[in-house]
């Protein structure tokens, strides 16, 4: 296993393309079994509703459609602060998704000559984002061994050992996305602890906090154990609510909420008026929204399990310890590329092969694909992926 790092040369330049955005533009909508899906089931605006008194639903239709703080609305951020144990509205900003609350996170607060500390794999914006800036990033991989060996983990004593004095941010993600992974509970207050005594701040993005099906995996919000921590949340995964578009960034130093507000005026400004009282009113029934995910995950546990074992011969599966997503070893001779091309390609069930989570930092595991547990219709898509691979 290699630890490496990674600067651009001559400045700041573009960021390479997204590659899952890129390769869901071409696929999302056209196949007919979304198998790789990272958002919970979703519900219709009406069910939403449903959630809330008849004097709720008559005020979301009055809304008047303006526009609103930079910040967000009191109400939501009110709501928000309710998920934290030591946040309150006034350490909360929103943003529209969690995309664009990490694009700025990922740069305001480095610059060339700074290092960055990034998990792999991870989710793209976390590594292109400052690299574009011209920083130094180094890849913390989440994995030891390799092949039918290989585990996922978090090595506290090698992300120590890559610290030093330009190290600005240490970018984590856990629940993992691809890998469902989830750290030891003394192993994530330890690096929270590290990291703050270090003067480096840890950009934390959880939105698949909150849906782990053994409650004692859940993690403690990085926002409520260390001042200088920036937790990055979401509706669209856990929740199943991607329509809204509803993020937002919890930090108790409010330095750096000031910097992140100014950005968001070069982007978004604000939310949308509606999106935001329908955030609101989804936070505030969190309990029922959380739950329903974690019923269709523990419904769809086991036929997934049964799939991987069914064909042992193909497949090495770890289920996930927390999140909506698991990242399954292919093992047959055509290799994972051919094997995700050719199953959305002749039976319409889409799959991310490995080369969506390609990292500039080091030689990611590449015999892997993503497969996604948090929606009704996972049953009907393994039947399809069985169909597949007995005609294939």
């Amino acid at each position: 296993m290699t630890t490496s790092g990674h600067q651009s040369g001559g400045g700041p330049r573009t960021p390479r393309d997204f590659q899952l955005e890129t390769y869901f533009s071409r696929w999302e909508f056209e196949a007919s079994h979304h198998l790789t899906a990272s958002d919970a089931e979703s519900r219709t605006l009406e069910e939403l509703l449903a959630l809330g008194s008849q004097a709720q639903r008559e005020r979301f239709q009055a809304l008047h459609l303006a526009y609103i703080p930079t910040w967000g609305t009191d109400e939501l951020r009110a709501a928000i602060a309710d998920t934290y144990a030591r946040v309150d509205s006034s350490d909360v900003l929103t943003f529209a998704g969690a995309g664009e609350a990490l694009y700025w996170a990922m740069q305001l607060f480095t610059g060339p000559g700074d290092q960055v500390i990034a998990t792999v794999p991870n989710y793209q914006s976390i590594e292109s984002v400052p690299l574009a800036s011209g920083v130094h990033v180094v890849g913390l991989p989440l994995w030891d061994g390799d092949g039918g060996e290989r585990q996922w983990t978090f090595d506290i004593d090698r992300l120590e050992s890559l610290l030093n004095e330009r190290t600005r941010i240490v970018a984590l993600n856990f629940p993992n996305n691809p890998t469902g992974f989830v750290p030891p509970r003394e192993d994530w207050l330890r690096c929270l602890e590290l990291c703050h005594e270090r003067g480096v701040r840890v950009v934390s993005d959880e939105v698949y906090r909150g849906v782990e099906l053994d409650a004692s995996r859940t993690l403690p919000q990085a926002a409520d154990v260390t001042p200088s921590a920036i937790s990055i949340n979401v509706l669209s995964k856990a929740y199943g609510l991607p329509g809204l578009r509803i993020g937002w960034v919890a930090c108790r130093d409010r330095v750096v909420l000031g910097r992140l507000e100014r950005a968001k005026h070069y982007t978004s400004i604000c939310n949308a008026a509606p999106a935001e009282a329908l955030g609101a009113l989804a936070l505030r029934h969190r309990e029922a929204l959380l739950g329903d995910t974690r019923s269709v995950l523990r419904t769809n546990a086991a036929p997934v399990a049964e799939f991987m074992e069914r064909h042992g011969d193909l497949f090495d599966y770890e289920p996930p310890l927390g999140g909506c997503v698991a990242y399954p070893r292919y093992k047959g001779p055509d290799g994972v590329e051919t094997f995700c091309r050719r199953a959305v390609e002749e039976h319409g069930v889409l799959l991310l092969p490995a080369s969506i989570y390609a990292s500039e930092l080091l030689e990611a595991p590449d015999d892997c694909f993503r497969i996604g547990l948090g929606r009704r219709n996972v049953p009907e898509c393994l039947e399809r992926l069985d169909e597949h691979l007995r005609e294939r």
